[in-house]
């Protein structure tokens, strides 16, 4: 799934195996079902070694969920290198993060059962995935990092849009229709409709709107620094 050199240290293998036992372990059986001990005995090592690379369960899928951000911001840096159209682009910062969850809906559900506990390591909203926000984010304002903006707009935009993913997310995990269709094509309608209102909010009328809402969202500690 992920485009990662091969590991080079014995211990790098070790640390590779257990995170893809687990993962496997996870995708078969569940994350609640699956122990430490379960997969430390299918990776055939020790189970001091599998607390030793990954102290809990919650740090593998950490461990995963900055793997799928990795792979994301490969892809994305490929097409926003061959292209300079935005809906093109957007669609890219939107998209590859449901290629990259495709068959992995049940580990995505995991992080967004945290929501309620801002201080659970795998709460999408938590300290403990602020790195990964601000790297979700920050594909955002490169893809929109071609479009001449006013600055509070190029302020407010990734957020704005990390959050319209983050609640697409949640209705790609209970979508069954074929391959999520039905998320994608709200995703799709949603950047043709983020690239008309990007037109108007431009315009000079709405820059005092702008300020204040850039205001309230700096006073609510929610605009991160993303350089």
């Amino acid at each position: 799934m992920f485009k990662n050199e091969l590991p080079t240290s014995k211990g790098e293998q070790t640390r590779d195996l257990i995170f893809s036992t687990a993962l496997e372990l996870f995708r078969d059986h569940g994350f609640d079902n699956t122990t430490m001990q379960d997969v430390s005995a299918a990776a055939g090592v020790a189970k001091s070694a599998a607390y030793y690379y990954f102290p809990s369960k919650e740090a593998i899928i950490q461990a995963y969920y900055q793997a799928v951000q990795s792979e994301q911001e490969r892809l994305c840096a490929e097409v926003f290198a061959a292209t300079h159209d935005l809906r093109k682009r957007l669609h890219a910062a939107m998209h590859t993060k449901f290629d990259l969850a495709q068959n992995d809906r049940k580990l995505l559900g995991v992080v967004f059962r945290y929501t309620g506990e801002p201080h659970h390591p795998l709460s999408c909203l938590g300290p403990g995935t602020a790195e990964i926000r601000r790297r979700s984010m920050l594909i955002f304002a490169d893809a929109l990092s071609t479009e001449r903006l006013p600055k509070d707009l190029a302020e407010l935009l990734p957020l704005a849009l990390w959050s319209l993913q983050m609640g697409l997310l949640v209705m790609f995990l209970y979508d069954n229709s074929s391959q999520q269709k039905r998320t994608r094509q709200l995703a799709t309608g949603a950047i043709d409709l983020t690239l008309k209102l990007i037109t108007l909010a431009k315009l000079p009328l709405l820059k005092p709107a702008r300020t204040r809402i850039l205001a309230l969202l700096r006073d609510a500690d929610l605009l991160p620094t993303l350089n």
